[in-house]
């Protein structure tokens, strides 16, 4: 027996020290570069990365944000409409009533438009932000309203509808061919790498709503598995932007369903929490509602970013949430700026109900073009929620 073990132990050692076949040495090289890369890879945070970077930031109040000038992500951005004139002047009175964020929406087809002018324009974009102490949250990817963008001049908005010209990101030709992957892989790559390291950006919110199909009017245009779809491909721009290595968070917020516990939440629900660095929801309901879902999501020990909340006619309003998102240390983001060619001020149901004139209780938004605030007691609580 003794001989035999000897024997095996033999064998062991002399294949142990045997040169690599030809090849096989660089195959072995490769492994351990790729093994030493892995290990390099910006991971997902842990609990306590998460809260120790919440805890150097001031509490979190602002608003998801588009120039009224602007119709959509598109307009806001490319060349011929960048209207840093209004940017700064309607940033000014975020500030003003004490906000220090926003979460401001892209698009791959601008990057594919033009690449380094688009860059530039987020550059200039930061530093206009950073003059009035705004962080803001970028959005990578939207699944919400038409889902064929083009680039070049957006179309007028349709009178008194409600986000009449917003348009998806990909749209549905893209989400569709998998050969336009990758230059959707180069965009998220090159627009999170560029900015990874820049103290002026708070953070990446990398797909808004992924599995949303819509109201009626969209609804009809939209693949029947679109769900399945943008559920294999956000689990890949999860990918895609860690590998930039970023400095700040990524998320991508739970919208629609019982977040109650794990059992009750979708696959997709799930692989977003385990994705993101910090936990972001949207919340368009009363007080209870909202309160509800902070408890719910709190079992994940991580910093909870409201990123959508105050729709003034379905009972979600500055007094009933924000409040409730300081108590429990909440990032919370309104819906909604100043009035403008979004005419978020119109209900969702202003894509079947006919509406003529302003309504009487605006849905969302604060400020009328003019920079007066459509309810002063809403602009007063949220100066005095933030210390303003």
């Amino acid at each position: 027996m003794k001989n035999l073990i000897f024997f095996f132990c033999m064998v062991f050692v002399f294949f142990s020290f045997q040169k690599c076949a030809p090849g096989e040495e660089k195959k072995q090289q490769d492994t351990v570069s790729a093994d030493t890369m892995s290990a390099a890879e910006r991971t997902i945070w842990t609990n306590e990365e998460a809260n120790t970077w919440y805890a150097k930031q001031p509490w979190l109040v602002g608003c998801d944000f588009i120039p009224s000038t602007a119709i959509n992500q598109l307009e806001m951005w490319q060349a011929e409409t960048f209207d840093t004139a209004t940017i700064d002047r309607e940033l000014g009175w975020a500030a003003s009533i004490g906000m220090n964020t926003v979460r401001v929406y892209l698009h791959d087809l601008l990057y594919q438009q033009d690449a380094p002018g688009f860059l530039g324009r987020m550059d200039i974009f930061l530093q206009i932000a950073a003059r009035h102490h705004i962080k803001p949250l970028f959005v990578l990817f939207d699944s919400v309203w038409d889902p064929y963008p083009k680039v070049g001049k957006q179309r007028e908005p349709k009178p008194h509808v409600h986000n009449s010209g917003w348009v998806q990101n990909p749209g549905k030709d893209a989400l569709l061919d998998s050969t336009q992957y990758p230059r959707l892989e180069e965009y998220t790559k090159a627009v999170v790498a560029k900015f990874a390291n820049d103290d002026r950006v708070l953070g990446w919110d990398v797909w808004n709503e992924p599995d949303n199909m819509n109201n009626e009017y969209y609804r009809k245009m939209e693949p029947a598995n679109k769900p399945q779809i943008v559920a294999m491909l956000l689990k890949k721009v999860f990918e895609w932007a860690r590998s930039a290595k970023p400095q700040q968070p990524l998320t991508s917020g739970l919208w629609d369903g019982d977040w109650s516990s794990p059992a009750t939440m979708k696959p997709i629900e799930t692989m977003m929490v385990e994705q993101s660095d910090i936990i972001s929801f949207h919340n368009y309901e009363d007080t209870a509602s909202f309160e509800k879902d902070i408890k719910d999501l709190q079992r994940y020990g991580k910093p909870l970013f409201c990123t959508e909340y105050m729709a003034r006619g379905n009972n979600s309003t500055f007094q009933g949430s924000l409040p409730i998102a300081k108590k429990y240390n909440v990032a919370a983001y309104n819906w909604g700026l100043v009035n403008g060619k979004s005419q978020t001020i119109y209900p969702w149901d202003s894509w079947q109900k006919h509406y003529t004139a302003e309504p009487k209780v605006w849905f969302h938004d604060i400020f009328r073009k003019d920079g007066t605030p459509y309810n002063k007691s809403e602009t007063d609580l949220i100066k005095q929620l933030t210390g303003r």
